[in-house]
């Protein structure tokens, strides 16, 4: 009899496993800079084939063209059954409150912003901390004194990414930080050739290194700040290889991490909602140093660097926030 009732609580629980395997169904929708962006969307995607590749489970995605676009792939992906599903965008704010609550056996994972929902991992990262970081390489690199930065959307997570990089550069010793968003809408994202206008703008104003926070925008930044014999910086993924030599480093964020991990939350029952933030201190952002630019970090600017960063995560030194206070020192 025992023996019996054991091996009909094996089968049901196997039969739950497979149950529960079938669940795990990711799905993303990444903002609208394009999939293949080089930068955040792009870290998005690579998180997504890490997992597809260690576990052999495959994934949905969607490159939405506008903001309407993005809340119907969302909804859609949790009507078909897909979860989780990832809003890879701070644009997606209002669509996965709305659609969250419509699919509550739904998980979802919001990156760039926060709703509050008993389904919704809301990620967010210290980009300002990091944007300190590759600021002191900037202020330290720059023969002029002065460097810039230029962010896609203008919209206040940018501006704190410009910022942290304000105060890095002048604790460095920059005199001047020159700062320009590229436009309002999402299409400020996908302008590449914008970008490099007002790279050139910055460069002709005499800075010689150039931080871009603007997904596809900043490739622009980049080549014509590289074009002009300048030094540029890049964001969210490691760009170094994108012109080695001459990309002073990338402030890395691991959105591509914060993928992975909702993924493979889902598929060991191990998800939990609420806000994750991650700064220097979890290894949610940082600066790459790497056999593209090395040439270009001196042992005493990787020092220096190096103890930004410690301090940063002991507390000596506090880099403020925008998103708490919009009056940014420096």
């Amino acid at each position: 009899m025992i023996r019996k009732f054991i091996g009909v609580a094996f089968v049901a629980l196997m039969a739950t496993g497979s149950a529960w395997a079938a669940d795990v169904k990711p799905a993303i929708v990444y903002g609208t800079g394009g999939k293949f962006d080089k930068s955040f969307n792009e870290a998005g995607f690579n998180g997504s084939e890490k997992f597809k590749t260690e576990t052999g489970i495959d994934y949905k995605d969607f490159e939405p063209q506008n903001d309407t676009q993005g809340e119907q792939a969302i909804r859609n992906f949790a009507k078909r059954g897909y979860n989780p599903v990832v809003a890879l965008s701070f644009a997606w704010t209002d669509a996965v409150a709305k659609v969250s609550k419509e699919f509550p056996e739904t998980q979802f994972v919001l990156v760039d912003s926060v709703v509050d929902a008993p389904n919704v991992r809301s990620v967010v990262f210290a980009e300002d901390e990091g944007s300190y970081l590759v600021g002191v390489l900037a202020g330290l690199k720059s023969e002029s004194k002065k460097v810039g930065f230029v962010g896609g959307m203008d919209i206040p997570l940018i501006r704190k990414f410009g910022c942290g990089y304000v105060q890095g550069a002048k604790a460095a010793g920059a005199t001047d930080v020159f700062q320009n968003m590229t436009g309002t809408t999402g299409a400020a994202w996908n302008d590449p050739v914008r970008g490099g206008e007002l790279a050139k703008s910055q460069i002709d104003q005499g800075a010689d290194v150039i931080y871009a926070a603007a997904g596809a925008t900043g490739l622009g930044v980049l080549q014509t700040a590289v074009d002009a014999g300048k030094l540029g910086i890049g964001v969210d993924s490691n760009q170094n290889h994108l012109h080695p030599g001459k990309i002073l480093t990338s402030m890395v964020k691991r959105v591509d991490v914060a993928v992975f991990n909702a993924y493979a939350d889902v598929k060991e029952g191990k998800f939990t909602a609420g806000t994750q933030a991650l700064g220097l201190k979890e290894g949610g952002v940082d600066w790459a140093l790497d056999d593209n630019n090395k040439p270009l970090v001196t042992d005493e600017m990787k020092a220096a660097v190096e103890k930004a960063k410690a301090d940063i995560i002991s507390g000596t030194v506090k880099v403020h926030d925008y998103m708490s206070d919009e009056k940014c020192p420096g």
